[in-house]
């Protein structure tokens, strides 16, 4: 049984005495560096607003404490910026703030959606922060990122309790446990239209299954902006990733129906009927576009350990709908004027 010294990674990797001083916190943000801090803040942001309006409609006691921890971090995460762009002099990025939310709104989604909504919001952080890791070379913002990925993965592990425990998601597909080493044997093993199709493997089972419960979330919190948005061209745009979504996950339901194996439900009945509106369509949109931008990573990470051929045509389907939504949502907030700029590189030409 693993104790938490087990656990230690120290216990396994022996320390170096090593400490360049080109990479230390004197020296300037790299690109990297201000990149992914940038986008983090971003994001978190946008969180603090939309979990402040959640806050305001859950009475559930659970579901709440895990509203105040999600918001608790994007708080810490933001501050925690601000006091390294302070310091190398990097513009503080307006973000989102109270002007975006109107916390005195009627309640939008029921209380259980909030826990689905947290978990595809940590999932998608944790994404973000893990690919910044390897990538920061000054030691305090790398510290800042592992310290995000292990507090958002606690966070996801509250999360996942929650659900769990008030039997709000299913447990995972099983599957029978292998009797010994199977080695591929035959090219059929990549058929997925015709000819000897064979039955998913695990690695194909669990993104199936995880896009499933991505996109519920994301349809059900699309289904609350499609209520309430005022912008017509932004509502038409909302209605358009309704359906591309819809589409998507009954294709991949019907994969695992196909194996007698049960898929996530749809979250569509925690949308309540409020049409007042508590965020402001550039948060909306912003968010929209952000969440189905996160989407082609995902489904980047399923293409990679998808061999059947079906499948991956499925998926490849989805990523280019999804590629045409970020691209028209992403005119529509630089067409308002909503879009604020990343860090470029300066013009040598």
């Amino acid at each position: 049984m693993n104790t938490e010294k087990d656990l230690n990674p120290m216990n396994v990797i022996k320390p170096l005495n090593i400490s360049p001083k080109d990479l230390d916190e004197s020296q300037p943000l790299t690109t990297f560096e201000m990149g992914k801090l940038w986008a983090t803040y971003m994001g978190n942001s946008m969180s603090i607003q939309i979990l402040s309006y959640f806050l305001q409609h859950c009475d559930d006691e659970a579901i709440k404490a895990l509203l105040e921890n999600g918001l608790a971090l994007s708080k810490d995460f933001v501050e925690r910026i601000e006091v390294f762009f302070n310091k190398d002099h990097f513009p503080i990025p307006n973000g989102f703030t109270k002007d975006d939310v109107n916390l005195g709104a009627p309640r939008l989604y029921a209380d259980e959606f909030y826990a689905h909504y947290l978990k595809y919001a940590a999932k998608a952080g944790i994404s973000l922060y893990a690919v910044a890791v390897p990538l920061m070379m000054r030691e305090d913002i790398r510290e800042f990122f592992v310290y995000c990925n292990q507090c958002t993965t606690v966070l996801l592990g509250q999360i996942n309790n929650v659900l769990m425990d008030k039997r709000l998601i299913a447990k995972p597909p099983i599957i029978p446990t292998p009797e010994g080493i199977i080695k591929i044997q035959k090219q059929s093993f990549l058929n997925g239209f015709m000819g000897d199709v064979r039955h998913l493997q695990a690695l194909e089972i669990i993104h199936l299954y995880d896009n499933i419960e991505n996109n519920a979330t994301s349809k059900a919190l699309l289904l609350g902006f499609y209520q309430i948005v005022q912008d017509e061209k932004i509502k038409t745009l909302f209605k358009r990733g309704l359906d591309m979504t819809d589409k998507a996950v009954k294709q991949y339901m019907e994969k695992l129906h196909h194996e007698h194996m049960q898929a996530p439900s749809y979250l569509d009945h925690l949308v309540t009927t409020n049409t007042y509106p508590p965020f402001s369509d550039r948060i909306m949109l912003f968010h929209k576009v952000d969440m189905f931008a996160m989407k082609i990573r995902a489904f980047g990470n399923s293409l990679a350990v998808t061999a059947r051929r079906d499948i991956d045509m499925l998926y490849a389907r989805t990523l280019m709908n999804i590629g045409l939504f970020v691209d028209d949502g992403t005119n529509l907030l630089i067409e308002k004027g909503w879009m604020e700029s990343p860090p470029i590189a300066c013009d040598r030409v």
